[in-house]
């Protein structure tokens, strides 16, 4: 089954449901094509205590705000109901179960196939964000098969897990929250070394403070932000909340990366071989966009952009990826912003196209003798 559309929106997160608040606005001809069996399903699948970094009043997408008390950190369900409910209330058209497996050209247009379906598109919003590829090193293949052992994408809560002593590899925001939940009620080592920390507000009514740096002045609009950028997408996003001492008081055992697998065991870069139970590998996600088949990449897999917009590919654009434009872009505070860029992009992109077809078919009327061609799409 086809269908054709003015502009397909990839993902129905948070991301997809911001721009397509923004075209709807617009009364753009659009469809969100998400996954899911329900939106929010990404969250809800998440560690059962996880919190949202950002209070209520920071934790909202355009047009409608977070329910509740706004000094409140919401939990990751709340923020799966919001979503849905966000989605409802501006009546967006979501297709949910409709996994997208390619993405390529077919012509002037986009075609999108998700299953025994296709969608055309003459622009195309890649909202897919920081939903990513588990990523665990190839040597965890070497561990013990008496060694339990899963992502951390996978970790619910402690009860789910056998008894014993836990590693928890990686120190990025869900390694540094797994290991503390972990440690009230059994030994864990925590090993790596963090990307940085961002303290948490004494109160959640200064998080705006916070928000402020991570919004306004880590952006690619200045050259500060520029360079900060630049490091922290090498290092990775800071741990926001958590610090060395959390750990201590927590009786963690701080041991250095894990760099190999010896005698079956885990090894960390100091040479300690850890005699453990469970291993949870908390080392992030790789983008994986094999599923675009697009020149639009660079060598380490990234999609070339400039602030969302792929120049070489017009009407193409990605949104919620990591850093976009600032430190907040992958984040709930920051989307709002990078969505209603790209959907002033899109109308203006809609218009040239307008414009363009509008001389091309007057063109052909007044020049009856002349046969109209079609050419490469303006942007």
């Amino acid at each position: 089954m086809d269908s054709s559309h003015d502009v397909v929106i990839i993902g129905g997160s948070q991301s997809g449901l911001a721009i397509g608040y923004h075209l709807a606005k617009q009364g753009t001809d659009f469809v969100i094509l998400e996954a899911g069996r329900r939106i929010g399903d990404q969250w809800r699948k998440r560690y059962d205590s996880l919190e949202l970094f950002t209070p209520a009043r920071f934790s909202r997408l355009p047009g409608k705000p977070f329910p509740g008390d706004q000094n409140r950190y919401p939990t990751k369900d709340e923020m799966a109901d919001y979503l849905e409910s966000y989605a409802a209330a501006f009546d967006l058209p979501v297709h949910l179960n409709t996994h997208v497996e390619s993405l390529s050209r077919d012509g002037i247009r986009y075609k999108i196939t998700a299953g025994d379906r296709s969608f055309k598109a003459d622009q195309v919003v890649v909202a897919t964000g920081a939903e990513r590829t588990p990523y665990v090193p190839s040597f965890a293949a070497e561990l013990a098969p008496s060694i339990y052992q899963i992502h951390s994408s996978e970790y619910r809560n402690p009860t789910r897990l056998p008894e014993g002593d836990v590693l928890v590899v990686g120190v990025g925001n869900s390694g540094a929250e797994i290991a503390l939940e972990l440690a009230a009620s059994r030994r864990v080592f925590l090993s790596g070394k963090p990307p940085g920390m961002l303290p948490k507000p004494p109160h959640p009514a200064l998080a705006g403070i916070v928000f402020f740096a991570l919004h306004r002045v880590i952006s690619r609009g200045n050259p500060i932000g520029r360079l900060v950028i630049s490091k922290m997408d090498a290092k990775g996003t800071p741990v926001e909340g958590i610090t060395e001492r959390d750990f201590a008081e927590a009786k963690i055992k701080r041991l250095p990366r894990t760099v190999e697998v010896e005698q079956s065991k885990p090894t960390t870069a100091d040479g300690t071989n850890l005699d453990i139970d469970v291993v949870i590998w908390a080392t992030g996600f790789r983008l994986d966009f094999r599923w675009i088949d697009l020149p639009i990449f660079n060598s380490d897999g990234t999609p070339v952009h400039s602030r969302g917009v792929v120049k070489s590919q017009p009407g193409l654009y990605f949104l919620g990826l990591p850093f976009q434009y600032a430190a907040s872009s992958a984040l709930i505070p920051g989307v709002g912003r990078d969505a209603k860029y790209l959907a002033q992009r899109i109308a203006q992109h809609s218009t040239k196209r307008s414009i363009h077809m509008t001389f091309r078919e007057h063109l052909h009327e007044d020049q009856p003798g002349v046969k109209a061609t079609t050419g490469a799409q303006a942007d």
